[in-house]
């Protein structure tokens, strides 16, 4: 049988990440491959008549990839109100949105906000939210996720009143004289907000229904790729979500590359059907089960050595120790991948404890767990995961988005230890790329500048600096990196023969350009298996 006639593209410069000898000037694309790489000459002859793209002076690079970020969450925000920093200026300019959306709605209806932040924009507080919406329950949600604020509407749908207990790993916030101020921390929120976590009672927030589900995927999937992202792995899956993105695969709305980490909460299912890492295509595939252990950076909530430089305290477990080694010694004596939400330093020590008691029990030589965001680190816990061949999906973003608020709340001291990928690189620790969008931006360009400069894009603040990685280094975790923490480093991450033609062209060479500048560089085109996926306008 004859074989597809390629598509050849070219451009000044790609970057391929698999050439020793000099890089090529150009791909030949068939089948949703790489069929041939090198010069424009070779290839026009090995395949004449060849259709040719040429990119000018524009630098194709590997499609970038997000090992850690939240599709289905991001699916349903984009149903709801923008709370963030770029859309509001303040406490009342949010204030104003809440009322002009409660304006809108039907009578008693929710009213939910998401990636609020209270650093940038200010404190919010449950009675303001009563002023803003007297006659419906309101939810913001602060950016990581981790913890928002009810009005008392919303309190009342919830069953919450000042005698209530709050659940195990979560906390109701109260204000100084006692009562409660609407915060719902950890396990209180993700039992309300996130399917992928609810246990016990049903929530009373209703779902978004398929269609607007749909619509809201389409809205995330857009925004992502012309940001140049082309894979993405969804840390935190429930099995609606899991319906959502295969009534997206089926009716061809499914355009990224789609990794899914499963709620430990859901496990059980999977497992009685034999479902498992890798199982799935290339498209949409099981990666493995996702754990938690401890709260998060943004929200001041991961579990620590040494106190918060600012407030004191050392955060929450959310999991307790017992229920935490029997999730992980469960995954992986089924052979699976386990990936377990650990921030701080005491909470990463508990899971090397369970994952390193697993393998000794159990020995699975070539599994390979991932600690998602493992945030603080010391020379000991690079030790055991590189002993380990532990997977590390630290935040790329976080030092450009948070600035010098990270050296208020953890000490300057601490940041040096923070977001580890230099550390991790030279240890030969496996470190994928991540932003943990809705918590951080999505954008890989921004969180690759962010490893490079290690400065906060607002505020120019320098934040553990000795954590730096080259901008060629940075390009490796957002594509080889994140590839490896999803099991499919033999086919995805280079441009060479055989692997996927993923790929993102850019209008300028991030390893070459201005570090300070990479997050601005234009994305003029995002493929993938050879499909252009965005276009930029002209």
């Amino acid at each position: 049988m004859d074989e597809t006639t390629p598509v050849l593209y070219r451009a000044a410069r790609i970057v391929s990440q698999g050439h020793t000898g000099g890089e090529p000037e150009a791909l030949a694309v068939a089948d949703g491959r790489i069929r041939a790489t090198g010069s424009v000459s070779a290839l026009r002859d090995r395949f004449p008549g060849a259709r040719e793209v040429d990119f000018g002076d524009a630098c194709i690079v590997p499609g970038l990839n997000d090992a850690h970020i939240h599709l289905a969450i991001a699916a349903e925000d984009m149903l709801h109100l923008d709370l963030s920093a770029d859309a509001v200026t303040d406490v009342p300019d949010l204030l104003a949105q809440i009322r002009r959306e409660a304006s809108q709605a039907a009578p008693g209806e929710w009213i939910r906000g998401s990636r609020y932040d209270d650093t940038k924009t200010g404190p919010l507080s449950r009675w303001e939210l009563d002023a803003a919406a007297p006659d419906h329950p309101v939810l913001v949600v602060q950016v990581a996720g981790h913890w928002g604020v009810a009005n008392s509407a919303a309190l009342s749908a919830l069953h919450i009143d000042e005698d209530s207990a709050p659940p195990e790993g979560g906390e109701f916030g109260r204000s100084s004289d006692g009562r409660l101020d609407g915060r719902l921390i950890e396990r209180a929120l993700m039992n309300v907000v996130y399917p992928a976590t609810a246990r016990g009672n049903p929530s009373p927030l209703q779902p978004s229904s398929p269609q607007d589900k749909l619509r809201g995927l389409a809205r995330a999937q857009r925004s992502w790729q012309a940001a140049g992202l082309t894979s993405v792995c969804d840390a935190l899956i429930a099995p609606q979500d899991t319906d959502l993105l295969h009534q997206a695969r089926q009716s061809g709305q499914l355009t990224l590359r789609v990794g899914m980490l499963l709620s430990i909460d859901h496990y059980g299912a999977a497992r009685a059907l034999g479902l498992g890492s890798g199982f799935g295509d290339d498209m949409l595939r099981l990666v493995g089960v996702k754990a938690f252990v401890d709260g998060a950076i943004g929200g001041r909530t991961c579990l620590l050595d040494e106190p918060f430089a600012d407030t004191g305290g050392y955060g929450l477990q959310t999991t307790p120790t017992a229920e935490l080694v029997r999730q992980v010694h469960t995954v992986h004596a089924d052979g699976n991948r386990i990936g377990v939400h650990a921030n701080g330093d005491a909470a990463i020590r508990l899971v090397l404890d369970a994952m390193e008691d697993a393998q000794r029990r159990t020995p699975r030589p070539g599994l390979r767990h991932r600690i998602e965001h493992c945030s603080v680190i010391d020379a000991g816990i690079v030790e055991r995961m590189r002993a380990l061949g532990a997977i590390a999906v630290p935040f790329a973003g976080y030092v450009g988005y948070h600035g010098g608020s990270l050296n208020r709340w953890y000490g300057p001291e601490r940041t040096e230890r923070m977001f580890a990928h230099r550390a991790f690189l030279d240890a030969g620790v496996c470190v994928a790329g991540s932003s943990d969008y809705p918590c951080g931006p999505y954008q890989p360009l921004r969180g690759m500048q962010s490893m490079v400069t290690r400065e906060g894009m607002d505020d120019g603040v320098t934040v553990g600096p000795s954590q730096r990685v080259t901008p060629g280094e940075a390009l490796s975790v957002f594509t080889l990196g994140s590839a490896e923490a999803e099991g499919t480093d033999d086919h995805k991450g280079r441009l060479v023969p055989g692997y996927l033609a993923d790929f993102t062209v850019l209008g300028e060479n991030p390893l070459t350009a201005d570090p300070h500048g990479i997050a601005s560089i234009p994305v003029r085109a995002t493929y993938v298996g050879g499909e252009r996926v965005y276009q930029a306008e002209a």
